[in-house]
C-alpha cells in the first residue's frame, strides 16, 4: 500500500499519526504523513513527510498564546480561513505526487474526503476520540453530560457542521480544483459519494471508552496508536536530578490551551495550589497556557515528551487532551482532568468513571483551594493509582497501530482498482 495520512491540530492530532506511519513502514508499505511543518522532525525513519496547513498552524499556536476576548477570536477565525484555503491547495498538491493508494485523514485536514473521491481511492476517515460514528451510549463528545439514547444519537448531526460552515469554499475546491460536483450543504461526510459508510480508524482504548454495541463494523476501535519507535530525547541534568531528588513529584501542564491573558494568573493559581497541597511537580508551560518559575519544590519546563516523563512522576494533571490523557493512562498514572473546553471534559469523566482519578475539576473554575483541595485527593487516595495500573494493563495488552495496518490492508484489499475516466491525475 502507498498511504498519505493528512493530519492537523495540536501535538494530539499529530502524534498518533506519525504512529500510524511508522507502523505502516514497518510493515513495508509506504507511508507519507502531511502535516504542519513544525512535526517534520518527529518522524522516524522511513516515513515521508510534506508539510501541509503550515500556516494554520502558525495562526493557531499565535491565537491559542494570545487569545483574550471575543475581537481576537474573530481575527484568529478569519485568519484560519484564509490559511484553511491555502492549505486545501496544499493537500492537492501532495495528493497528485504521491498518487496514494489509500488516504487517511484526521477531520480536521478537510480535503482527504474530496481528493479519495477524485483519486478514486479508499477514504478513511480517523480521529482519536469517539466522535464520528452516532451511538446511543453517549453524546457527541463536546457535550458536557450523557442524554436518553435516542437524544445522544441526535446529536452526531453536529459532524454536518463543516458542511454548514465551510462548504461554500469546499464546493469551491471541489468544482476549480478537482472537477468534481458539488456536495450538499449538510452533508455529514460519512458516507462515500456511493452512499456507503466511510471506514473510520479510531485510536483509543476499548479499556477507556468500552465499544458501544451499536457501532457498524465499519467503525474500527484499534488501541492507542503509540510509536514502535520511541523519540530519542535526552532530558537536561536538573530535570533529571529535581525527579531523582526528593519525593516523587507530580506533573500540571495544560499544553495547548493558552489564552495568554489568564497565564500568569494560572501560574499563580497552580503554584499556590501545589504549595498548599505540599507536593513536588513538574511544570509545564505549554503553548503560553500558564506562566511560573521554578523552586525548590518546582521545576517549570518548556515541552517534555509524555511517554518519556509520566512513567517517572507520581501523578498527572492536565486538561484531559486526547493525546496526554492516553500517556497518563499508558503510565499507569492517576489523573486529575481539569477540563477547558472541546472533548476535555468528555476524557475527564471517563478517568472518573473508570475510577482512575477525582471528579474533574474545570480550569475556569479552579482556585488555589479548590486545585490544592483535588491534589491532595489524587495523590492521597491510593484506589486512584491502582485503578489506574488496571487500565494501563489492559491497553499495554493492544497492539493499536498493528490493527490499524491490519484494517487498511483489508480495505485496500478490497478495493476495486478500476479509474473513473478522469484519473487521479
Amino acid at each position: 500500500m502507498k498511504v498519505l495520512i493528512f493530519t492537523f491540530g495540536t501535538r494530539g492530532d499529530v502524534d498518533p499519526y506519525a504512529a500510524l506511519a511508522d507502523r505502516l513502514a514497518l510493515a513495508g508499505h509506504e507511508a507519507v504523513l502531511a502535516a504542519p511543518e513544525a512535526y517534520r522532525d518527529t518522524l522516524a525513519p522511513g516515513v515521508s513527510f510534506d508539510p501541509i496547513a503550515t500556516e494554520m498552524d502558525a495562526v493557531m499556536r499565535a491565537g491559542m498564546a494570545g487569545l483574550s476576548g471575543p475581537a481576537q477570536a474573530l481575527t484568529m477565525a478569519r485568519r484560519m480561513s484564509a490559511a484553511m484555503r491555502v492549505s486545501l491547495e496544499e493537500q492537492w498538491a501532495v495528493a497528485q505526487r504521491v498518487e496514494p493508494t489509500v488516504i487517511v485523514s484526521h477531520p480536521k485536514a478537510l480535503a482527504g474526503f474530496h481528493i479519495a473521491e477524485r483519486q478514486n481511492v479508499p477514504f478513511v476517515a480517523s480521529l482519536p476520540l469517539p466522535f464520528l460514528t452516532p451511538t446511543a451510549d453517549f453524546p457527541v463528545p463536546f457535550l458536557p453530560r450523557p442524554l436518553p439514547g435516542d437524544l445522544n444519537r441526535l446529536t452526531y448531526e453536529f459532524n454536518r457542521f463543516t458542511a454548514m460552515a465551510y462548504g461554500g469554499m469546499i464546493n469551491r475546491f471541489r468544482r476549480e480544483r478537482l472537477g468534481l460536483g458539488r456536495m450538499s450543504r449538510v452533508s455529514d461526510y460519512l458516507h462515500g459519494p456511493d452512499g456507503a459508510r466511510v471506514p473510520v480508524l479510531y485510536p483509543f482504548s476499548r479499556h477507556v471508552v468500552p465499544v458501544p454495541p451499536d457501532y457498524p463494523a465499519t467503525a474500527h476501535v484499534t488501541g492507542y496508536w503509540f510509536r514502535e519507535r520511541a523519540e530519542v530525547w535526552h532530558p537536561p541534568a536538573e530535570l533529571e536530578a529535581f525527579l531523582a531528588g526528593g519525593r516523587p513529584a507530580v506533573y500540571v501542564g495544560f499544553g495547548s490551551m493558552g489564552f495568554g491573558a489568564k497565564a500568569t494568573e494560572r501560574g499563580r493559581v497552580v503554584l499556590g495550589a501545589l504549595r498548599e497541597a505540599g507536593v513536588r511537580a513538574v511544570v509545564a508551560r505549554g503553548w503560553g497556557a500558564l506562566e511560573a518559575d521554578s523552586s525548590e519544590d518546582v521545576m517549570v519546563v518548556d515541552h517534555v515528551p509524555h511517554d518519556w516523563l509520566f512513567p517517572r512522576v507520581s501523578a498527572v494533571v492536565h486538561h484531559g487532551g486526547s493525546g496526554t490523557t492516553a500517556a497518563g493512562l499508558r503510565a499507569g498514572r492517576p489523573t486529575l482532568i481539569c477540563p477547558v473546553l472541546g472533548d476535555q471534559p468528555f476524557w475527564g469523566r471517563r478517568v472518573h468513571e473508570l475510577g482512575a482519578g477525582p471528579q474533574p475539576l474545570p480550569l475556569r473554575r479552579a482556585r488555589v483551594p479548590s486545585l490544592a483541595e483535588r491534589i491532595r485527593d489524587l495523590v492521597g487516595d491510593p484506589a486512584y493509582a491502582a485503578a489506574a495500573a488496571r487500565v494501563a494493563e489492559g491497553i499495554a495488552a493492544e497492539d493499536g497501530t498493528g490493527r490499524a495496518v491490519a484494517v487498511l490492508e483489508q480495505i485496500a484489499a478490497a478495493h476495486s482498482p478500476t479509474r473513473r475516466e478522469h484519473g487521479a491525475a
